[in-house]
C-alpha cells in the first residue's frame, strides 16, 4: 500500500465497516511505519484486472509478536479466495519479521472472517468487550502460533504489495 492507495482504501473501508471505519490519519500513521530498514508494518492492496482496488490488509510486528491490524475484501470478491491470499501475504510478512505468533481481533458477528482464520490455524483465546465502537460490539481474540507452519506451499499472489525494507 502506498499513499495514493489511501483514498480508494478509505472508500472500501467505509463501505465495509461503516460504524468503525479507520480514518485517513490512521492509515497514514501505519504507512509511516511500513518503509525503511526499521519498518514494523506490512500493508498490501489487491486490485482486479481493471486496476480497481478490491482488498487490502495490514500487519504490525513488535518483537516476536505480530498483529493483524486490518484485512478487507470487497463484497464482490467474497468467496474468490482473496481474503486467504491477503492473509497468506501477512503471514509471510510475520515470518519475515521473525514473529513466533500472530494475534488478531475479529468482530464476534463476523463468522465469515472467523472461518477464514480458523482454516489457517488461528484459535480463539478470549474476548474484548465493546472493542468495536461506536457500536459496542465485542471482539473475539484469536492467536496463531508459528505462522510459518500455516502457510500454503504455493500461492497465487493477487496482491500488489509495497514491501518493508
Amino acid at each position: 500500500m502506498r499513499w495514493w492507495d489511501i483514498d480508494p482504501v478509505l472508500e472500501l473501508e467505509h463501505e465495509l465497516f461503516p460504524e468503525d471505519a479507520w480514518s485517513a490519519g490512521m492509515f497514514w500513521s501505519e504507512l509511516a511505519q511500513a518503509r525503511g530498514p526499521k519498518a514494523t508494518r506490512r500493508y498490501v492492496v489487491a486490485e482486479d484486472p481493471t486496476g480497481r482496488l478490491v482488498g487490502y490488509a495490514g500487519l504490525a510486528a513488535a518483537g516476536d509478536l505480530a498483529d493483524v491490524q486490518t484485512i478487507a475484501a470487497a463484497r464482490d470478491q467474497w468467496g474468490t479466495g482473496l481474503g486467504a491470499r491477503l492473509l497468506t501475504d501477512l503471514l509471510r510478512a510475520a515470518t519475515a519479521f521473525e514473529c513466533a505468533e500472530v494475534l488478531l481481533e475479529v468482530r464476534v458477528d463476523n463468522t465469515r472472517a472467523q472461518k477464514l482464520y480458523e482454516r489457517f490455524g488461528f484459535e480463539s483465546i478470549g474476548f474484548r468487550r465493546g472493542y468495536y465502537q461506536p457500536g459496542n460490539v465485542d471482539a473475539l481474540v484469536m492467536r496463531l502460533a508459528d505462522p510459518a507452519t500455516s502457510l500454503p506451499p504455493t500461492d497465487q499472489d493477487a496482491v500488489r504489495s509495497e514491501t518493508h525494507g
